[in-house]
């Protein structure tokens, strides 16, 4: 199938819906979701936004701009997995603790404004990937029409720039619990401690990153193409500093560079066969 006719596939799995609440982050999944429903549904499409402290606020405000350039009505909740030792344990399905919070939130919220559907911007490769929260989101009810349509994260990229979104191209930017070793508690003030290096690398004009957390150690993450050019154009002794004040006592930098999902190496395959849910 045609990347078109995918297209196509969509529309019209959203013409049968007739009302739909998307799970909208702000990604690029989420966010062609979200296009592509309200060019269907208009008024009859609502987005609607998670916020606790694993959202970086700048990704709230990208969040909120993208959806107002769609058209499309948006609406905040906030979430509470923090509260959820289950999830601040950071077991191997942390997430799988996060996404039923989000569902259990979604779900009769959308109940209520008489939203039939809640959908979520789960895309065909993700179903190949470890995503506990995958299941999480099945077990109430909710649908991945890009993953159900077989639309790949590059033809998501393709199909955004097609439609015109101008953040086509944008990085994936998962929830900032992402950024710890299984195992380590997590608590606002590490989750804060991150989100606040990462933003300034970004402002540095470093965009496709991350800042790993382990301890009291920063290990920051670039395309392995850009470190050469990090560790002779950036004044690193000012960077230290920096992430020393953001709370970080040593500062380190990846050599083997960024990779998505590169915690999850240390998984095992028994591991991954854990049920999902504690």
């Amino acid at each position: 199938m045609t990347v078109t006719e995918k297209l196509e596939e969509l529309k019209a799995l959203f013409a049968q819906m007739q009302q739909a609440l998307i799970a909208y982050s702000g990604g690029v999944d989420s966010t062609l979701v979200a296009k592509i429903a309200y060019d269907v549904l208009g008024d009859r499409a609502l987005a609607v936004t998670a916020v606790s402290p694993s959202l970086l606020p700048e990704e709230l405000e990208d969040a909120k701009i993208q959806a107002a350039t769609i058209g499309i009505r948006h609406q905040i909740v906030e979430t509470q997995e923090m509260e959820n030792p289950n999830y601040t344990s950071n077991p191997v399905n942390r997430c799988y603790f996060c996404k039923s919070e989000l569902h259990d939130t979604l779900k009769p919220l959308g109940s209520s404004l008489g939203y039939p559907y809640v959908i979520d911007g789960v895309n065909a490769d993700d179903l190949h990937d470890y995503r506990p929260g995958i299941q999480a989101a099945k077990e109430r009810g909710a649908r991945s029409p890009l993953a159900e349509v077989g639309v790949t994260k590059a033809e998501v990229r393709q199909l955004s720039q097609q439609l015109g979104l101008p953040w086509w191209d944008k990085p994936a930017q998962p929830c900032l619990s992402s950024r710890f070793p299984y195992g380590e508690e997590i608590t606002v003030s590490k989750l804060q401690r991150v989100g606040r290096a990462e933003i300034y690398l970004r402002k540095l004009g470093w965009q496709n990153l991350r800042v790993r957390s382990a301890g009291d150690t920063a290990r920051i993450e670039l395309p392995p193409e850009k470190i050469k050019d990090f560790v002779l154009n950036t004044n690193l002794p000012t960077i230290v500093a920096a992430f020393q004040d953001f709370g970080f006592i040593y500062v380190t930098l990846d050599l083997e560079g960024y990779r998505s999902g590169k915690l999850n190496q240390v998984l095992n395959h028994e591991t991954l066969t854990i049920p999902n849910r504690a």
